[in-house]
């Protein structure tokens, strides 16, 4: 049987939890009157090293105890919440179906497309799928997205939130997460981007994720293994600090000795940009396209001062960082310089939270 609680949105408050290698990130949001959205309240919360490693939880009490803490601090009432699987842990396929089938003929199509992509036995996944609208093939056919995961893949982030004592109500896809926040990032660019070709960077603790855009539809994706743990370890080597004492060190940049930003900073930040101008090249290797409109920074390290100027002179591409919340008014629990610090990492949360408005 279908199990349609993986993907289907709910009308109840949500909160986004986005479950990282580094941290928890949890974001409210609200409707606001005339339309637009405002930022009740939010959180990061860091995770010991290894708790999740390659998108799978290898510590499930240090999860919990995470998503626990940013429930307190948030102070909300609202325990339900939207989560999501890497997107290496989802197998995805888009479907042509015959239009206007009922949803018990949808399911068992649906069944019968699925065991053809994935390799395992149904019993051992969970499926679902949405219709995206009609296909381009003709007006009596339309286009199905299948989305599946094996169990306990599922099962291990849904027990981490019950173990916090949340509820589970939907389980996303990371980048279709961040394509749904990335939305409205592209409101904010000239002309909202409208026939641009856009490079959406999320660069984390370690893994950068290259996703090119036009007119909202990914054209490209790419993951390379570089992230800002390689500049904790540097600050770990450097100052002789241990782990903790680097990451926090790294965010108050302020209490790092002079040397900091010229030895170990600037060479990151040049690394990085040198790691995105390579994965612009396989973009231009391997499609038709040969420039890139604008480049988008999310993620961890998009919040380092001066890292899009790094960028955009090594690409010769106008580069942003990604702030979700730049239109959306705030809650009285939300500090607003602390919020545009922390928006470009919390791109997926916000996705997720977003997942409260589907119709």
């Amino acid at each position: 049987m279908i199990d349609l609680s993986f993907l289907n949105p709910r009308s109840r408050p949500l909160i986004g939890v986005d479950i990282s290698s580094s941290s928890v990130k949890m974001v409210e949001l609200s409707a606001v009157s005339g339309g637009g959205y405002r930022v009740e309240r939010y959180s990061i919360e860091s995770l010991p090293r290894e708790t999740v490693v390659d998108g799978n939880i290898s510590n499930l009490d240090a999860v919990a105890e995470a998503i626990r803490r940013g429930w307190r601090r948030m102070g909300t009432a609202t325990k339900f919440v939207a989560l999501a699987l890497p997107a290496s842990a989802v197998i995805t396929k888009k479907i042509i179906l015959a239009a206007g089938l009922r949803d018990q003929e949808l399911e068992v199509q649906v069944e019968s497309e699925a065991n053809q992509y994935i390799p395992f036995a149904l019993d051992e996944v969970n499926l679902d799928f949405q219709v995206l609208g009609p296909a381009s093939t003709g007006a009596d056919e339309e286009e199905v997205l299948i989305a599946a995961s094996r169990k306990e893949k599922v099962e291990d982030r849904v027990a981490a939130a019950e173990s916090a004592g949340l509820k589970a109500l939907v389980m996303d896809v990371e980048s279709y997460a961040a394509l749904s926040a990335f939305e409205l990032v592209q409101e904010q660019l000239p002309g909202a981007g409208e026939d641009k070709i856009i490079a959406l960077v999320d660069a984390g603790a370690n893994v950068m994720n290259v996703s090119v855009l036009r007119n909202g539809v990914q054209i490209y994706a790419r993951e390379q293994a570089f992230g800002g743990f390689l500049l904790t370890q540097d600050i770990m080597r450097h100052f002789g600090m241990t782990l903790e004492e680097a990451e926090s060190a790294k965010r108050a940049s302020s209490t790092l000795p002079e040397n900091y930003e010229t030895d170990l900073l600037r060479p990151f930040m040049d690394s990085l940009a040198l790691e995105v101008s390579r994965a612009l090249q396989f973009f231009f290797t391997s499609t038709q396209f040969n420039q890139v409109d604008h480049i988008v920074l999310a993620g961890g390290c998009a919040v380092i001062p001066g890292l899009a100027e790094t960028v955009a002179g090594r690409t010769q591409v106008d580069t942003m960082v990604a702030n979700p919340f730049a239109n959306m008014s705030l809650g009285s629990k939300v500090r607003p310089k602390s919020l545009a610090a922390d928006a470009p990492a919390l791109l997926v949360a916000c996705g997720l939270a977003l997942r409260r408005f589907d119709a």
